[in-house]
C-alpha cells in the first residue's frame, strides 16, 4: 500500500483534523469487483510541494505546477490527507475513474498544463516515484464509498489549446470548442451519463483505459451519477424556477438520439496482414447533431476504441487503441496465429455498443533463433555437438546450418547442414578453442544465428617440473618457489600441487598447496625440523610425475612466555603466595630460571624484580594492605629471554562488585537464541570481576534460571521459543563474592529457519569415493542458498565436509570396508535449519593397508628359540587394516633375493644370514583382493659371533679369599658396551654358580675356607651373544696364622726375679700352637723363650727403665712349617724398688686396705701413639673424599 501526503507552503495540519480521501464517496459499481481502474490525479499549483512517501520509507517531493497521476497497487484506496483549502472529486472518464484532489479555487497558469479532457482517453504515465510499483485495479471498495459524486470537471482538447494558446486558432476549432463547452456545462448541471454494452475489460497493451462495467442492479445499461458540490450553495426563494432543472431536462431528452447514432458502428476491416503486424480500419460515424433547433453549434467529435482477442469471439478482449483515427496498425503479433477484433464509438462520457467481431490470421515467418549447441562428447580431435529445435513460427523446419571458426577466431565457415540435431566434427587440433553457432531454416526462410558457443578439444598432461627451491625460512614457516615445466602449448593453464613429507611420521608425502601460483608459504611447521618437498603440475588432461624430492629445515626459536601468575590460597593483607606455570613452548631448550616482577598501579617507577630462581612459586611479603599490585613473570633459557607473561592484578581485602551495566542485544535476535552483551559494573569492589551469571525467566513473575556463567561479557540464550518475550538479569562476582542483580530487561526472539533435509542418497563409486545427493527441503519463506553436509565414520562424531549451493557432494579419500554416516542441513537468509536424518553407507573392500611397526625383536620375545643369533633375524609387525577382506599372508623383502611369502602371522625368523651384516627389510600384506603396499624399509643388522672365554689365573691366595684375574684389560669396567664376563664356581659335582658378572678383569672371592681347593670356570658375552664356558681351573686357599695376643703380664716375684704370663690359644684344626717371647732393649731384640708354654720365669735380671716385653703365637703345620702371627703390644719391665720401698709398699697396702687405690701416671706407648696418628690421617682422608665427591656431583648437575 502506497501512502501519499499532501504538502503546501502552509504548515502541516494535524492528521486527525484533516479529512481523508478514503472518505470520498465512490459509485456503487466500484464495489462489485468489475476490475475498474482507479486513478488519483493530484493538481499541484505553482509554489506548492506535493510529498509522496513510499513503502520503503523514501520521500519524493514534487514542486508545482504539475499533475501527479497515481494508481493504487493492491486494489484498495490509499489514505490521502486533504489539507485545508482542498477538495476531492471522483470523475469517470472512458472506463478510468479518477479521484482528483484540487484547490477549492482552481487557477490555471500559462506554465502549468491543463487537466486532460474527459472525452479524450488519455492516460498520463505515473510519476517516477511510482514506476517501481505494478499497476493493479481495485476489486472491492468499503461501503462508506457509496455516496453521491461531486460534479465532474470536463475539458475539451480544443478548449485546452485555446486556454493555453489564445493568440491563434482557426474559426472551425473555435466553434467546436464552444459547442463542446456548452455540452459540458449542460452535462455538469444535470448529471454524468455513461452507457456501455462492451464485455468486461482486460489490461491494455498501450496507454488506454479499460471499458466500464454494467450497473449495480444489472438491469439498466447506464448509470446516472447525481452531482454534489463540496462548496457552499446559495439559498433560492421558494417557488422560483431553477435554470439547472431546465438544462437537465434537455440533456435527458437528447440521450436516446446520441445512443441511436453510436449504435450504428460497422464491422472493422483487416488490410495488409503480415507475420508480425496488420492494418485495421473501420467506417467513421457522422458527427452527433444537436437536436435543439435554436442552437447553431457544430457536431460533436467521436472517439473510437479498438479491442483485440486471441481466444475467439466470445473470449476476453483487451483494448489496444483509443483515439480519433479510423485506421490503426497492430504490431508485435505472433506468426500463424488467429486474432479477433471489434470496435466501438464514444462521445464525451457516453459510450456506444461494440461492432461485430472480425477475425484474421497472421502469416508464417522464419523460425526463431535456436539456443546455442552444447558439447556431449569431446576428445583430442573430435567434438560431438547437440542442439534443440526452436519455435518454427507456423512452418516446419527443413534443416539446420552449423558454422564454426576453424579454431582461428576468424570468419565462420559452414561445417554441416541437414535435418539431424546432432553432429560430430572430426580432424580437429588438440587443446584448441573452437567457436560454433547454429541457425534453423523452414520454407519461409533462415532464422537468426544462435549465440556463439566456445569449447576446447582435449590435450596431454604436462612434463614433471623441476624440484622446488627454498626462498625464505623461519621458525614455523618455509617459502618455496618452482619453475614452469617445459613443453607447454600456448594458452595451457597449469595447476601445481606441492607435497610435503615430515621425517619420522611414516605418512609419506601429503599435499599442502594446490593452485596456479609458482610460490607457496607453508605455515604451522615445527621449529628446527627437516621436511621433504616435491611438486607436481596438472592441466585439464591429467597430472605430471612428481619432481625430485628436496629437503629443507626450519630455524629454532626462543622459549615462549610463562603462564600468567596466579595466587595460591587466600589473599593476605601483607603477603601474596604467587605461582605460575611453565611456558607451553620452551623453544627447544630447558628453562634455567624464572624472574618475577612486581609493580603498583600508582607507582611510576615501573617493575621491580622480587624473585629470580628455578622455582615456579614465591611468597611476596612486606606489602601494603588495600593496594593494587601487578605481577608478571618471564623465563630465561639457553635460547634467550622470553616475553613477559600476562600481568596479574590483585588487591588486598576486596569487596563484592556493584550491579552490572544495562543488558543489550549483541546483534539481531534469531529464532531460537538471543545474543546479549553488557558492560562490567561501574564499581568492581576493589578486585577484578572473575565471572558473570545471566539469569532468565519466561515472565516477570516466573522463576529465574541460570543459563550462562563465565568471564566473558557476552553470551547467547539458546533453545528458546521463536517469537517469545523473555526477561533477563545479570550479576558479577569477584574474589569477595557475588554482587546484586541488575535491572530487568526484556527481549524477543525472531522467526525461524528452513525445514530439515531428508536423508541423503549415497551412491558408492569406488572403495574410496561415495557420491551423496539430496532433495531441497521446504524453505519456509526464504530461498535456500546453501547446504552443509556433515560426514564421519561414527554417527556421533560427524564433521562439516561440504558447504555450498549444490544439492550433492562427492566424498573422496575414504577407507574401504568402512561404514560412514552423513546428514545435511539447509541454510536460508533467516538462518540454518536443523539437520536431517542420518544416512549410512558401507564402502566395498580393497587391498590391505601398508604394514606398520616392523621391528627386530629378541629371542625372549618369541615362543621359539633362534638357531643361530648371528645368522638369524627375528621380525615382528602389527597387522595392518584389512580394508574389509581378511589378510591371508605376507611378503617379506630383505634384499636382492626373491621376497619370502609367509602365512597369516605377525612374526617371522629370517635364517641363513651373514653375521654382522645390515639388511633392508620390507613387509607387505595380502588379502583376497590383492597385494597391499610395502611398509617402510627397516635397517636390521645381524649379530657378530660370540667371544671365546679368557684364561683364568689366581693373582693372590689368602686363608679366606682368592683373587682371580683373566684377560689383559683393566681391573674395572669402563664402557658399558664392552665384553662382559661371567665367573662361575663349582658348588657340587654337576652344578656351577655364577659369582660375578661384569666388565672387570679381576675378582676377589671371599668367605672361603682355609687350605681348601676350589674349581672355577669363566664365560664371556657381548652384544653378539654368550660365548662357551672355559675348562675348570683349580685354586687352593692358604692356612691362616694365629691371631694377635694381648700384651703379656709381668709380675715381680722377688728382687731381680720376674714371672711373665700371656693368654693361651686353642689348637687350629689340630695344629699345635707355640709362643715366642722377646725383649726389646731400645733397637735390639732378644728372644727369651720359644715353646708351647704360656708363662716364663726370669731370674737374675737387673732391669733398665726402657726394657719392654712382647709375645707372639705360631702355628706348627704338619709339613713342619710354622706360621707366626703378629706380635702383641709391648709392656715395660718394672724397674728396681728404691730404699724406702718397704715403706711405700706398706703405705700402699695400708691405702688399699682403706679402699683408696694409689694413683699412677703412665706414659703413652709407641703403639698407642701410632694408633692415634693413623686415626688422624683416616679422618682427614674421609673429609677430603667427602669434599671431592660434593664438588663432582655439583659440576655434573
Amino acid at each position: 500500500m502506497l501512502c501519499f501526503t499532501m504538502m503546501t507552503d502552509q504548515p502541516h495540519p494535524p492528521l486527525e483534523a484533516t479529512p481523508m480521501l478514503s472518505e470520498v464517496p465512490l459509485v456503487q459499481h466500484m464495489l462489485n469487483g468489475d476490475s475498474m481502474q482507479q486513478m488519483i490525479l493530484v493538481q499541484v499549483n505553482p509554489g506548492e510541494t506535493f510529498t509522496i512517501r513510499t513503502e520503503d520509507g523514501q520521500v519524493r517531493c514534487i514542486t508545482g505546477p504539475a499533475h501527479v497521476p497515481m494508481v493504487s497497487p493492491n486494489g484498495t484506496m490509499p489514505p490521502i490527507y486533504v489539507p485545508p483549502g482542498y477538495m476531492s472529486q471522483v470523475v469517470e472518464e472512458n472506463g478510468v475513474r479518477k479521484v482528483m484532489v484540487l484547490p477549492q479555487t482552481t487557477e490555471f497558469h500559462p506554465s502549468m498544463p491543463p487537466p486532460p479532457p474527459l472525452h479524450v482517453p488519455q492516460y498520463l504515465p505515473p510519476h517516477p516515484a511510482m514506476l517501481h510499483q505494478h499497476h493493479m485495479y481495485p476489486r472491492e471498495m468499503p461501503p462508506h464509498f457509496m455516496h453521491q459524486l461531486p460534479p465532474p470537471q470536463m475539458y475539451s482538447e480544443q478548449g485546452v489549446d485555446v486556454a493555453c494558446h489564445s493568440a491563434s486558432g482557426p474559426p472551425r476549432e473555435d466553434r467546436a470548442s464552444k459547442s463542446q463547452d456548452h455540452l459540458h456545462r449542460r452535462l455538469a448541471a444535470s448529471s454524468s451519463v455513461r452507457i456501455t454494452r462492451s464485455p468486461p475489460p482486460s489490461p491494455l497493451k498501450g496507454p488506454s483505459p479499460a471499458p466500464p462495467n454494467n450497473g449495480q442492479n444489472g438491469q439498466n445499461k447506464g448509470l446516472v451519477t447525481p452531482a454534489a458540490s463540496p462548496g457552499p450553495t446559495k439559498q433560492k426563494a421558494p417557488g422560483a424556477p431553477s435554470p439547472s432543472d431546465t438544462e437537465n431536462a434537455e440533456v435527458v431528452a437528447e440521450m436516446p438520439n446520441i445512443l441511436e447514432q453510436l449504435s450504428g458502428m460497422s464491422k472493422p476491416t483487416v488490410l495488409n496482414v503480415t507475420s508480425r503486424s496488420a492494418i485495421l480500419s473501420w467506417t467513421p460515424l457522422a458527427g452527433l447533431q444537436n437536436t435543439d433547433p435554436r442552437s447553431a453549434e457544430a457536431p460533436l467529435l467521436l472517439n473510437y476504441e479498438l479491442a483485440l482477442s486471441r481466444n475467439g469471439s466470445d473470449g476476453v478482449f483487451s483494448p489496444i487503441y483509443l483515439g480519433l483515427e479510423t485506421t490503426f496498425t497492430v504490431e508485435d503479433l505472433r506468426p500463424a496465429t488467429a486474432y479477433y477484433i471489434k470496435v466501438c464509438a464514444s462521445c464525451g462520457s457516453v459510450k456506444g455498443p461494440s461492432s461485430e467481431v472480425a477475425d484474421f490470421t497472421t502469416m508464417c515467418a522464419p523460425p526463431e533463433a535456436p539456443a546455442p549447441p552444447r558439447v556431449i562428447l569431446h576428445s583430442k580431435s573430435t567434438l560431438v555437438l547437440q542442439w534443440k529445435a526452436p519455435n518454427d513460427n507456423g512452418s516446419k523446419i527443413t534443416g539446420y546450418l552449423l558454422e564454426f571458426d576453424e579454431g582461428k577466431q576468424s570468419a565462420f565457415k559452414e561445417v554441416y547442414f541437414g535435418h539431424a540435431k546432432q553432429y560430430k566434427i572430426v580432424k580437429l587440433t588438440p587443446s584448441t578453442n573452437y567457436a560454433f553457432r547454429i541457425a534453423a531454416k523452414n520454407d519461409i526462410g533462415m532464422s537468426a544465428f544462435s549465440e556463439v558457443m566456445t569449447c576446447c578439444t582435449a590435450g596431454s598432461a604436462p612434463q614433471p617440473p623441476a624440484p622446488p627451491r627454498l626462498s625464505a625460512s623461519g621458525v614455523s614457516w618455509l617459502t618455496l618457489e618452482w619453475n614452469i615445466p617445459g613443453g607447454l602449448t600456448a594458452g595451457d593453464t597449469l595447476t601445481y600441487t606441492l607435497e610435503m613429507e615430515e621425517e619420522g611420521t611414516g605418512y609419506g608425502f601429503k599435499p599442502k598447496y594446490n593452485g596456479e601460483e609458482l610460490s607457496c608459504t607453508l605455515k604451522g611447521l615445527r621449529r628446527s625440523t627437516s621436511y621433504r618437498f616435491r611438486v607436481l603440475a596438472a592441466n585439464a588432461e591429467g597430472r605430471s610425475q612428481p619432481s625430485v624430492p628436496v629437503e629443507f629445515s626450519t630455524t629454532p626459536d626462543k622459549p615462549g612466555a610463562p603462564g600468567r601468575p596466579a595466587l595460591r590460597g587466600r589473599v593476605q593483607p601483607r603477603c601474596l603466595h604467587t605461582v605460575w606455570d611453565a611456558p607451553k613452548d620452551d623453544g627447544g631448550s630447558p628453562v634455567t630460571q624464572y624472574v618475577l616482577e612486581m609493580g603498583q598501579n600508582h607507582n611510576d617507577n615501573g617493575w621491580e624484580v622480587v624473585y629470580s630462581g628455578p622455582l615456579r612459586e614465591h611468597v611476596c611479603d612486606s606489602l601494603k594492605p588495600g593496594t593494587w599490585y601487578n605481577l608478571r613473570v618471564y623465563c630465561q633459557s639457553a635460547g634467550g629471554q622470553s616475553q613477559a607473561s600476562e600481568s596479574l592484578t590483585v588487591q588486598t581485602a576486596p569487596v563484592p562488585p556493584g550491579p552490572c551495566q544495562a543488558l543489550q542485544l549483541a546483534g539481531k535476535a534469531r529464532p531460537r537464541d538471543i545474543p546479549l552483551t553488557w558492560g562490567p559494573p561501574l564499581e568492581d569492589g576493589g578486585a577484578p570481576v572473575s565471572q558473570y551469571i545471566v539469569e532468565m525467566s519466561d515472565s516477570t513473575q516466573g522463576p529465574h534460571r541460570t543459563f550462562y556463567q563465565g568471564l566473558e561479557t557476552d553470551c547467547s540464550a539458546c533453545q528458546l521459543v521463536p517469537g517469545h518475550k523473555y526477561c533477563f538479569w545479570v550479576k558479577a562476582a569477584n574474589q569477595a563474592g557475588w554482587g546484586p542483580l541488575s535491572e530487568m530487561y526484556e527481549f524477543s526472539t525472531a522467526p525461524g529457519p528452513p525445514e530439515p533435509c531428508g536423508p541423503p542418497q549415497l551412491a558408492v563409486k569406488t572403495p574410496t569415493c561415495v557420491l551423496a545427493s539430496w532433495e531441497i527441503p521446504a524453505c519456509n519463506g526464504a530461498e535456500v542458498f546453501e547446504f552443509r553436509m556433515e560426514w564421519g565414520a561414527a554417527e556421533g562424531t560427524l564433521t562439516l565436509t561440504y558447504c555450498g549451493p549444490a544439492p550433492g557432494y562427492e566424498a573422496r579419500n575414504l577407507l574401504p570396508a568402512t561404514a560412514y554416516y552423513c546428514r545435511v542441513q539447509a541454510v536460508n537468509s533467516v538462518g540454518a535449519g536443523p539437520f536431517g536424518d542420518v544416512a549410512m553407507v558401507t564402502t566395498p573392500p580393497s587391498v590391505p593397508a601398508a604394514v606398520r611397526s616392523v621391528a627386530v625383536v629378541g629371542e625372549d620375545a618369541l615362543a621359539e628359540s633362534l638357531a643361530g643369533p648371528a645368522s638369524c633375524l627375528a621380525l615382528r609387525w602389527e597387522e595392518p587394516c584389512s580394508h574389509g577382506a581378511e589378510i591371508i599372508g605376507y611378503n617379506i623383502d630383505f634384499g636382492e633375493q626373491v621376497p619370502i611369502s609367509v602365512g597369516k602371522t605377525n612374526h617371522y625368523i629370517l635364517e641363513n644370514l651373514q653375521p654382522d651384516t645390515t639388511y633392508r627389510v620390507r613387509v607387505q600384506a595380502i588379502n583376497g583382493i590383492g597385494v597391499g603396499p610395502f611398509s617402510a624399509s627397516l635397517k636390521a643388522r645381524t649379530r657378530p659371533l660370540p667371544p671365546e672365554p679368557p684364561t683364568l689365573e689366581c693373582a693372590a691366595a689368602g686363608p679366606q679369599s682368592l683373587k682371580l684375574k683373566w684377560g689383559d684389560g683393566p681391573s674395572r669396567g669402563q664402557l658399558s658396551g664392552a665384553t662382559q664376563y661371567c665367573l662361575h664356581m663349582q658348588a657340587s659335582a654337576d652344578r656351577l654358580v655364577c659369582i660375578y658378572s661384569g666388565p672387570c678383569h679381576t675378582f676377589k672371592v671371599q668367605r672361603l675356607s682355609e687350605a681348601t681347593v676350589y674349581q672355577f670356570s669363566i664365560q664371556a658375552h657381548n652384544e653378539a651373544g654368550v660365548g662357551p664356558l672355559s675348562p675348570l681351573y683349580s685354586f687352593s686357599t692358604s692356612r691362616s696364622p694365629p691371631p694377635q695376643l694381648k700384651a703379656p703380664r709381668v709380675d715381680q716375684l722377688e728382687s731381680n726375679h720376674y714371672e711373665v704370663t700371656w693368654e693361651a690359644l686353642q689348637s687350629m684344626r689340630g695344629d699345635p700352637i707355640v709362643y715366642t717371647l722377646q725383649l726389646q732393649r731400645g733397637r735390639e731384640l732378644e728372644q727369651l723363650y720359644r715353646g708351647p708354654a704360656s708363662s716364663y720365669k726370669w731370674h737374675g735380671v737387673v732391669p733398665v727403665c726402657d726394657w719392654r716385653l712382647r709375645v707372639c703365637a705360631g702355628r706348627r703345620c704338619p709339613d713342619g712349617v710354622e706360621l707366626w702371627g703378629p706380635y702383641s703390644p709391648s709392656i715395660a719391665l718394672p724397674g728396681p724398688e728404691p730404699p724406702a720401698a718397704s715403706e711405700s709398699v706398706a703405705g700402699s697396702r695400708a691405702t688399699s686396705r682403706d679402699g683408696v687405690a694409689p694413683r699412677k701416671d703412665r706414659a703413652i706407648t709407641d703403639e698407642q701413639f701410632a694408633l692415634l696418628l693413623l686415626l688422624g690421617f683416616a679422618i682427614v682422608a674421609i673429609l677430603f673424599a667427602v669434599l671431592i665427591q660434593y664438588f663432582v656431583i655439583k659440576l655434573r648437575s
